[in-house]
């Protein structure tokens, strides 16, 4: 997929990763590109910065993402790209997070998801073609040691991407999950260069890479190519990589419970 002369919607568009593929977005020549966050007075402030249109909603609630999606066809026409973004990190393990922590973590990485699908797909159909691109981590891949939440929710995401590009891939809808490891954002905890991690990006350098992963139609955009030996070996032998991972666990405990974060 070329971004130039395209419309395109990301939410979490205000900071990091989505005010990165903003930015990437309008330099590789998009004619439109909205974001949308929770807070409308900083959507409006980060649009007016980038030069984007803003528009604030709520992704876990489904009536406000039809709505964003209304108001971008209404405006702005027919939308290419759809960049379902938004995310969070909550720590807990299976024991300890609280049902309200995982719904959350639920309700933001996977239904948020889902609720864009339904919103834009029927417009993308109709005109035989568009594009999704679901921010994951590779969490969802591999595992989050000191999150259970966030590891299986993202896993979700990427299951529903999955079951995205099988359903709709005839329909000439293309579908990316982009799952990266560390990245130099807000949301990323002060312990993430300690080890857990195969570096700490940029979001401009993840955004590039996106851009890279758009134009060659990659189902998984890994910005951290390292995650792709990994998955290799987790499919080869689970019982190794649980072992390594369990291993992993112990050192992060016996380091006080320091460990590196995905995204």
């Amino acid at each position: 997929m070329e971004l130039n002369d395209k419309v395109a919607v990301i939410t979490g568009g205000t900071g990091g990763i989505g005010q990165a593929l903003a930015r990437a977005f309008l330099a590789e020549g998009a004619r439109t590109v909205v974001i949308s966050d929770l807070d409308a007075d900083l959507v409006a402030q980060v649009a007016a910065e980038i030069g984007c249109v803003g528009i604030a909603a709520d992704v876990t609630a489904e009536p406000q993402v039809d709505a964003l999606v209304e108001q971008t066809l209404a405006a702005h026409g027919p939308i290419d790209l759809f960049c379902s973004n938004a995310g969070s990190v909550t720590r807990g393990v299976l024991t300890d997070a609280t049902n309200e922590q995982w719904q959350q973590q639920w309700e933001l990485h996977v239904m948020s998801h889902l609720y864009a699908a339904r919103a834009v797909l029927p417009s993308m159909i109709a005109r035989g073609e568009g594009y999704l691109l679901n921010t994951a981590s590779a969490a969802g891949l591999l595992a989050a040691i000191p999150s259970a939440p966030y590891s299986v929710s993202k896993a979700a995401a990427i299951k529903l991407a999955e079951m995205l590009a099988i359903t709709h891939g005839d329909e000439g809808i293309g579908v990316s999950v982009l799952a990266p490891q560390g990245v130099n954002t807000a949301m990323a905890p002060s312990g993430l260069a300690d080890g857990g991690t195969d570096g700490i990006m940029e979001a401009s350098e993840l955004a590039d890479v996106v851009v890279a992963g758009l134009r060659d139609e990659r189902f998984h955009i890994l910005p951290h190519p390292e995650v792709g030996d990994y998955l290799k070996r987790k499919a080869d032998d689970p019982d190794r990589w649980l072992k390594g991972m369990r291993r992993l666990k112990a050192r992060a405990e016996e380091a006080e419970g320091k460990i590196g974060w995905t995204e």
